[in-house]
């Protein structure tokens, strides 16, 4: 468990998970015409992406600008996210 770790792959299995995710709720919207919008999915679920992105880079011990632009990416989508939410 601690190489799982060690090795940045827990973050390539949780973004792994999510892309089944996204693509299980799209399909879903599809078939049902009911959930959430596919552009407002994406903007939600890419803050989180770019977390365990910056967390990935932390784990395998990249240059700390990684870290930081992913962050910010996070950043961004989530004050969009937020944004698009109080029109």
């Amino acid at each position: 468990m601690a190489a799982l770790f060690q090795s940045g792959r827990i973050a390539d299995l949780i973004l792994a998970f999510t892309a089944i995710e996204l693509s299980c709720l799209f399909i879903y919207r599809r078939l049902t015409g009911h959930g959430v919008a596919p552009l407002e999915l994406l903007i939600n679920l890419s803050s989180g992406v770019f977390l365990l992105l910056a967390l990935r880079c932390a784990l395998i011990g990249a240059w700390w600008g990684w870290i930081g632009l992913c962050l910010f990416g996070s950043l961004l989508a989530h004050g969009s996210d937020l944004w698009r939410r109080w029109q």
